[in-house]
């Protein structure tokens, strides 16, 4: 049992969600999360105009991550960097997803990655195992950064659904690591950008779940307390902004409420852009997606990522 605190409104709201049935929702939430149209025989990503680069290899798998560098970039710019990790319910799933947001990030100055990363259709895996992947990923190029022309200090995390759940474990999940891992190398982001993302994968507050759900132990490999998110939320967190649709019945947009408001309390930045009448992965829609791109911008900027995202280079 999660210790119990006095809740705020928020969580006064999350506990009609996680309360009684939690176990049954949470069940609805990983159907459909994990779209139905598993087992892609031809899945080979393509995007055009991006550098292809194998960051791990696990048994006969290669895990590729595709690099959208600003024009005429150099090794020696130093410049900022975001790592995108695609929705599909820990299932399925492909890193053309965010291909348009690393297309226009590097267009304003940010080197722009989407990453692969093991899932349960293609790979057999359970979300412990994906949540490995992309502290590699994060791993990877922060040890390469030089080579790539990017900051260390200077790289975050994004994703959407599934893959904000991933994008946000590599900051506050510090355990399931993969065997052999140099962990001397963080993989924490420092700053994340998530869209609709999962957050919130166990009861919150000392209230029990009830039924058969598929947010199981079995499912996801390890008790779903131990990559929520929420339940790991610290003072200095990476600071965050998350876009979430105010109609998602998928993942509820309540879910974000009472995350942004446990990192709120706890010191750190966390912003919620909610959108009335947006569903689960609206982002990617014609209707919303230049606003979400917009406000991602300016969050970025506010970090010093985008415009001057130069940064001199230390001397050695």
């Amino acid at each position: 049992m999660i210790a119990t605190k006095a809740p705020s409104k928020s969580h006064i709201r999350l506990r009609k969600w996680i309360t009684p049935g939690f176990a049954g929702k949470a069940g609805l939430l990983f159907l459909l999360l994990a779209p139905a149209a598993f087992g892609n025989n031809e899945y080979r990503p393509h995007l055009e105009g991006a550098i292809v680069e194998k960051y791990k290899t696990v048994g006969d798998v290669s895990l590729n991550l595709w690099i959208f560098n600003p024009k005429n970039h150099k090794p020696t710019d130093h410049r900022a960097a975001i790592l995108f990790f695609f929705g599909g319910g820990w299932m399925q799933g492909s890193p053309e997803q965010f291909k348009l947001q690393c297309q226009h990030l590097a267009e304003h100055g940010m080197v722009a990655i989407t990453v692969d990363y093991r899932v349960g259709s293609r790979n057999h895996v359970k979300p412990v195992q994906c949540v490995a992947d992309v502290k590699s990923a994060m791993r990877w190029v922060r040890t390469n950064a030089v080579r790539l022309g990017i900051d260390p200090q200077r790289i975050a995390a994004g994703g959407g659904s599934a893959g904000g759940h991933l994008a946000a474990c590599t900051a506050f999940i510090k355990d399931f690591d993969a065997p052999g891992e140099d962990t001397s190398v963080s993989a924490v982001p420092n700053a994340l950008v998530l869209f609709n993302p999962a957050l919130v994968l166990a009861p919150l507050y000392g209230y029990q779940s009830e039924g058969k759900g598929k947010i199981t132990e079995w499912r996801m490999g390890t008790k779903p307390e131990n990559i929520s998110p929420a339940h790991h939320i610290y003072k200095g967190a990476p600071p965050t902004i998350i876009f979430h649709g105010k109609a998602d019945t998928t993942v509820p947009y309540i879910t974000a409420e009472a995350f942004t408001a446990e990192m709120i309390k706890a010191g750190n930045r966390c912003e919620l852009a909610g959108y009335e009448g947006a569903n689960h992965s609206f982002f990617n829609t014609i209707k919303w997606r230049d606003d979400t791109i917009k406000r991602m911008d300016q969050f970025l900027k506010s970090l010093g990522y985008l415009d001057n995202c130069l940064t001199p280079i230390p001397s050695t």
